[in-house]
């Protein structure tokens, strides 16, 4: 990455998870308005590419990196210092899931979803917020999901993690009060990214066959949301709807028509 020149020139917004899906969608979203970007995924050749399309590393810089690697966020907060980038907007947007029965599961499959989406999130908010508050200015996107509000039987590890991180972002709104920093909680439900196939939830899986929403409309709906300084951003009218039911309606019952989404159709994992 090449050091950028004059005081304003380093602000940038940086988004993890940026190779794919949601990812991607705010990559384009945030540099449509402006923003000069740091875009850090593991797969090299999906940044680059997305990286061209922006307007190359003088606009959208890349940098390949695991998450869940020891030491990762250190060695990314060092690289982005020593090229000059100061992170004005940090999308937290890196995630894995998985479906399948919890004691089925391998082990360093269950640990790397907590790494990925709890560790890694709360690391990097770690490394970047205290900056932030010392210039008076600053904006995280936490991504959740939908799966935050209630248990999600046989996708169970990732849905306690995006409880997790709403909770972990509504606390730090009260805790940013008056520093200038804004913090949002984005919880999209089902969206069109590849985020089913790479959980290996089944083609025959009753989840499958509900609406989606696109990535592109799940980010309009965050920076909207972030204009407006709102906390909690359920994307899409449905989505908001079922939240709403899901607090009327008993838990055992939430959690019984989350278990028939994901069920797997077989004896084993999906």
């Amino acid at each position: 990455m090449s050091r950028p020149d004059g005081p304003e020139a380093g602000f940038r917004a940086l988004v993890t998870g940026a190779s794919s899906g949601i990812g991607v969608a705010f990559a384009r979203a945030l540099r449509a308005k402006g923003e000069k970007l740091v875009l850090v995924a593991r797969r090299r050749d999906r940044l680059q590419e997305l990286s061209r399309e922006l307007g190359g590393e003088d606009t959208a810089a890349v940098l390949a990196a695991d998450l869940t690697e020891p030491g990762a966020i250190d060695r990314l907060a060092e690289e982005i210092r020593a090229s000059g980038f100061v992170v004005d907007l940090l999308v937290n947007n890196a995630g894995a899931g998985h479906t399948a029965r919890f004691h089925e599961e391998p082990r360093e499959t269950v640990l790397g979803m907590i790494d990925l989406n709890v560790r890694a999130l709360v690391a990097l908010t770690h490394a970047f917020l205290p900056g932030m508050i010392e210039r008076g200015r600053g904006r995280i996107i936490n991504v959740a999901s939908n799966a935050a509000f209630q248990p999600v039987p046989f996708l169970t590890v990732y849905a306690a993690t995006k409880a997790f991180v709403l909770s972990f972002t509504e606390g730090l709104a009260s805790e940013l009060e008056g520093t200038g920093v804004r913090v949002q909680a984005l919880c999209p439900g089902l969206t069109a990214t590849e985020f089913l196939e790479v959980a290996e939830t089944g083609p025959g899986l009753l989840i499958n066959r509900m609406p989606a929403m696109s990535a592109q409309d799940v980010v309009a709906c965050s920076l909207r949301g972030l204009e407006r300084g709102r906390l909690r951003v359920v994307a899409g009218l449905t989505n908001r709807l079922m939240a709403g039911v899901q607090r009327l309606v008993p838990r055992s019952i939430v959690r019984g028509v989350a278990a028939q989404l994901y069920r797997p159709r077989s004896g084993g994992s999906s």
